[in-house]
């Protein structure tokens, strides 16, 4: 509600008494609203950003409590995730953000830095922040002209992104080409990667289960997948 009353014409007699039935408010408690101190929007957005950052945290603390016997107990760790999907922004708003901003300013560092905080504000798109900085700093956003046109000039950028550094890890890890391919494919489509069943011993190349390099190997391959799957989950095309 006082999110809502931040955009009230005051001045919008009609407007307001829409606002005061809409939500059951009387006149003195419109009064009350208006003394709540809303921080700003930036303020919002880096605290997001810390929690989020303390989040990931704690869930690299709990991986390696799986591996190291720890004091701590983290089952009573909880993280109160549903309060951040309240707040989720979406690809296609930071998109539209770049392109209204760098209308007002064609200063790309002040850009960035705005669009990096938004970003990890926001679980969702926390993994793509470089893709998106890699972006501003390589298109010609003074050529783009709508919003629809910086939509497709991003996700035209990134699945060429996509195949490059699908290509890059496959050398990298010297991974069966084609099973490594339908693999990487099949993990966008389902928006995660896993390490059940034979898909991920397969792309792996040949090396005895016995082999003291084998888990290392498989467990290093299976991080960096995911964190690829992470980076480009609804980009579309194919590896």
């Amino acid at each position: 509600i006082v999110l809502a009353l931040q955009k009230l014409d005051d001045n919008d007699a009609q407007a307001v008494e829409d606002f005061l039935q809409k939500h059951y408010l009387s006149t003195e408690d419109l009064e009350r609203l208006r003394t709540i101190t809303v921080l700003p929007e930036r303020m919002v957005q880096d605290y997001r950003s810390t929690y989020n950052d303390i989040r990931d945290w704690l869930r690299r603390e709990k991986i390696a409590k799986e591996q190291d016997d720890s004091s701590v107990d983290w089952s009573d760790v909880v993280f109160e995730v549903d309060l951040l999907k309240s707040q989720e922004i979406n690809l296609d708003y930071i998109l539209e953000l770049i392109f209204e901003k760098n209308k007002k300013s064609k200063n790309k560092t002040t850009l960035i830095e705005e669009v990096r905080r938004l970003i990890r504000s926001s679980l969702g798109t926390r993994a793509k922040e470089s893709l998106v900085v890699d972006f501003i700093h390589q298109a010609d956003l003074d050529s783009i002209k709508d919003k629809p046109g910086i939509i497709e000039a991003f996700f035209t950028f990134a699945q060429a992104e996509q195949k490059r550094e699908a290509q890059d890890l496959i050398v990298a890890e010297e991974l069966n080409l084609e099973h490594a391919k339908r693999y990487l494919n099949v993990s966008l489509q389902r928006e995660y990667a896993s390490e059940h069943g034979t898909e991920l011993n397969n792309i792996l190349p040949k090396m005895s289960p016995l082999n003291p390099q084998y888990l290392p190997k498989k467990q290093r391959v299976f991080q960096k997948i995911a964190a690829f799957v992470e980076k480009f989950i609804g980009v579309g095309g194919e590896v």
